[in-house]
């Protein structure tokens, strides 16, 4: 895959991982705000899930949001360093395919069913 297309689809999916993260920030402190504003957080209440629920349900997207962030920033670091594209287990070239796919992998597909190295 050329270098320019790769910095390009890796800076538009920074991009739009920033966005979410963004959105999601945002929704984290409005349930943070809610319980704080009130005493509806009760884990018995019949109304479904509480905020607390919310919250953490929240909260595991905004940290998975931050690895996807660093994933694409190390992505981009690989492609800096003349290594992007390379397997990091085999040192095989990654098939633009799965690039195109997955913009920030770090191997192959046959490496990435592999469990990892000891």
């Amino acid at each position: 895959m050329d270098a320019t297309v790769a910095r390009d689809r890796l800076l538009a999916e920074r991009e739009r991982t920033l966005r979410r993260l963004s959105e999601l920030t945002g929704d984290y402190q409005g349930f943070v705000e809610a319980s704080r504003d009130t005493n509806a957080d009760d884990e018995h209440d019949p109304e479904g899930a509480t905020i607390a629920f919310e919250r953490s349900q929240v909260g595991a997207l905004v940290r998975e949001t931050h690895d996807r962030l660093r994933e694409v920033d190390a992505a981009l670091a690989r492609l800096d360093a003349a290594t992007y594209g390379v397997c990091e287990r085999c040192g095989r070239p990654i098939p633009a395919e799965r690039l195109e796919v997955r913009p920030a992998a770090r191997t192959c597909v046959a490496c990435s069913g592999r469990s990892p190295r000891r």
